[in-house]
């Protein structure tokens, strides 16, 4: 807001004007910068406690020695800085701020009672903090200074830019080795046995003995840039436990580098040790105890710490070094300061708001980060409360209970009160009341009574109702490929060609058997030997049965179709060079006469299918191959028993899919969950064909009757509680 909008006097002057504050003695402040401009931030070692000011406020608060009133530091300012200077609410605001924190002594009260209550009011804004943030409840347990003292001379030479060049160089030589070695197909399908109950007390040793590492990286580089660390203790993660460790003593440094640094030192120290272990799981035994832990180093401390570590909008790690780097300090507290100083001046029209900041720049960066935030609040809310509630019903629930109070309804009382109380309306409240109320009736009406568009999606492949498996009757190294996938072919059209010169020497040598038994067979008639005979014809007889065998096999050398339609799954080129086996298969052909679409659902979204009349929706299919193309979906299938079969490889994982298949299926059709499938017959099966062909990936969307949000927002929930908590 520019400062002519400000209003320069305040009713409430005369309760400040008289006093003679100053700042206490072990104060400290430190001169930084923030996006071109100086700022001055005051640091109570004591308490550890912050405050920043600008360059006016810092004069301000120069001026309050103890012998000068508020006003007349007030009249000096004004004569410094005009309309730049502080208002008067401003000022007790300031006053008020610097007091609470500690950072500021009054003569009104004697010093011990300030202290006191200031305490006790500090301890009671801690509880009350720890309580709304049950999800990441903290115990403090030890002071970890001299710890961090004894150990911080060994890590400090490795602490500056050459070491962090270094670091980089380590990290990428482990991603390479593991690139070369060919081990993120095996790293991906580890996670199976990550997750094992088998390992979920090495899981809990790894993930302790890990953090304790990340926590040791903040505290180490904090000391080794001159701060303090005052507190360590464990933290619980939605109930999970995690050391911490207070380092915020790094808001106080100058270089905002340095800052960063320390925000990052957890999340270089882990990653340090992930490279560490990829070296160790690479050369570990297979099936070994230290490959597995290696995996679980790997694993926690570098995908578990990019997630959330490094996420900016929770506030770790990432939140602190997002805040650096954009110099914008204090960012959740401002951008949610921001969206709300927004409604006030255009939704409620007040006069006299506040902003907290008025730069083009860090105003954008505020409100775009507070959406954001407040967005992924109420994602998490969600999906940890289900989670927990399908672990542990009861705890999920009253998690869910406690949540919902700190994060929605106390901010809504707080907003009720404001609006019952703030001085801020004025003679207009009853225009502020109506327009909440006309606000609360619009978002009811449009979330509860409105018909919104109700749409339920599903991935499926594309099959044909006549298809045939190619599979070769003899063994050979493939010498043509005559067909690829998507061709066309006939039946007994030739599609590989393989060559085996055993089978063809196999031949010759029965040949020459057949032959020379023959010759036996003569002699022994011209000997009177009939019984030699016969044995020379039994023997001829049992070498012809292996002739035709052997033409069987040797014509089986040119694999062709045994039906009509289009090769999928497999391209037969691939195989060019390669020694097939008897009996391997090498593709499928389909008939493209007569295709469908087979989509699966999971057991909550097939639930709503089978209570609805084929007339009450539609279908729509878009091929993954021809996205731009809408087709459009004829009759539906009911829902069956779900099963773990799927319609084709190409739903899982390995196939590109999001299906979670079993890790010992060669096949890529068993899933770990029992899925539902429907089908759905295409209006023109023409136009499918066009897009993709059979064996394919398609997306489905059902679209039902038109219903309020509310309502397919509820039925969503309900199935989703179902499918978790088996209720």
């Amino acid at each position: 807001m520019p400062p002519n909008e400000r209003p320069t006097f305040s009713p409430f002057w005369h309760r400040v004007r008289a006093m003679r504050p100053k700042l206490r003695p072990h104060v400290q402040i430190t001169r930084q910068r923030y996006r071109g401009k100086r700022w001055h931030v005051v640091h109570d070692p004591t308490s550890n406690q912050f405050y920043r000011l600008n360059p006016v406020a810092h004069d301000f608060v120069g001026t309050l020695d103890g012998s000068r009133t508020i006003d007349e530091a007030w009249k000096v300012s004004l004569s410094k800085f005009g309309d730049s200077a502080p208002t008067q609410n401003e000022v007790i605001q300031l006053i008020g701020q610097l007091y609470s924190s500690n950072l500021l002594s009054v003569d009104t009260t004697p010093e011990t009672e300030q202290l006191l209550r200031r305490g006790r009011e500090r301890v009671k804004k801690k509880a009350a903090a720890q309580a709304i943030g049950i999800m990441y409840f903290k115990i403090r347990m030890i002071n970890p200074d001299r710890i961090l003292t004894a150990v911080e001379p060994f890590f400090r030479p490795v602490i500056n830019v050459w070491a962090f060049a270094l670091w980089c160089v380590f990290l990428f030589a482990a991603l390479a080795a593991l690139t070369r070695a060919g081990a993120w197909p095996t790293l991906v399908g580890g996670f199976q046995d990550y997750i094992a109950p088998s390992n979920w007390h090495w899981i809990a040793v790894t993930f302790v003995v890990i953090k304790l590492w990340h926590e040791l990286g903040h505290g180490v580089i904090c000391k080794r840039y001159g701060g303090q660390v005052p507190e360590m203790g464990m933290m619980l993660l939605v109930l999970i436990p995690s050391p911490y460790v207070d380092a915020s003593a790094c808001w106080a440094f100058a270089s905002k580098w340095k800052r960063i640094a320390v925000g990052a030192g957890g999340m270089i120290f882990e990653l340090f040790a992930a490279a560490v272990a990829a070296f160790v799981w690479l050369s570990a035994d297979q099936g070994s105890l230290t490959k597995q832990l290696a995996y679980n180093v790997m694993f926690t401390a570098s995908v578990a710490t990019v997630l959330f570590n490094a996420n900016p909008l929770m506030r770790f790690d990432g939140y602190y070094i997002l805040s650096d780097l954009l110099e914008v300090p204090n960012l959740a507290q401002r951008s949610n300061k921001m969206l709300q100083a927004l409604c006030q001046k255009y939704l409620y029209r007040l006069r006299n708001v506040t902003f907290p900041s008025t730069l083009a720049g860090e105003s954008t960066i505020l409100v775009v980060y507070g959406v954001l935030a407040m967005m992924y609040r109420i994602f998490l809310f969600f999906t940890i409360t289900l989670y927990v509630l399908g672990v542990a019903f009861a705890i999920g629930l009253l998690l869910a209970i406690w949540t919902a109070s700190a994060w929605f309804i106390i901010p809504t009382g707080k907003f009720v009160h404001w609006l019952a109380t703030s001085s801020q309306h004025g003679e207009h409240r009853q225009r502020s009341i109506g327009i909440s109320l006309a606000m609360i009736a619009g978002v009811l009406i449009l979330v509860g009574w409105v018909p919104m568009p109700d749409r339920r999606r599903g991935v499926g492949v594309v099959e044909s109702l006549a298809r045939a498996g190619l599979f070769t009757t003899s063994e050979g190294f493939v010498e043509e490929a005559h067909k690829r996938i998507g061709d066309r072919v006939e039946a007994g059209e030739a599609i590989l060609t393989l060559s085996n010169p055993d089978l063809v020497a196999q031949r010759d040598a029965v040949e020459s058997q057949i032959r020379e038994n023959r010759v036996i067979e003569r002699l022994a008639l011209t000997q009177g030997e009939p019984g030699g005979a016969e044995i020379a014809r039994e023997r001829i007889r049992v070498l012809r049965e292996q002739m035709e065998e052997l033409n069987r096999r040797i014509d089986g050398l040119v694999v062709r179709a045994p039906q009509s339609g289009v090769i999928v799954t497999s391209n037969p080129e691939l195989l060019l060079g390669a020694f097939i086996k008897r009996g391997d298969p090498v593709c499928e052909i389909v008939d493209t006469e007569s295709v469908r679409v087979a989509a699966i659902l999971d057991q909550r979204q097939a639930g709503w299918l089978a209570g609805l009349e084929p007339d009450s929706y539609k279908v729509e299919m878009r091929a993954v191959s021809d996205a731009h193309k809408l087709l459009v979906g004829g009759r539906v299938s009911t829902p069956g028993a779900g099963q773990r079969i799927l319609p084709g490889p190409a739903l899982g994982f390995e196939g590109g899919g999001t299906i979670e298949t079993e890790r010992d299926d060669r096949s890529g059709r068993i899933a770990k969950r029992p899925v539902f499938t429907v089908y759905v017959e295409p209006k023109s099966p023409e136009a499918l064909l066009a897009s993709t062909l059979p064996g394919a990936r398609v997306h489905v969307r059902f679209t039902l009757e038109d219903r309020p949000w509310l309502a397919q927002w509820w039925e969503r929930l309900e199935r989703e509680l179902q499918g978790r908590v088996k209720l």
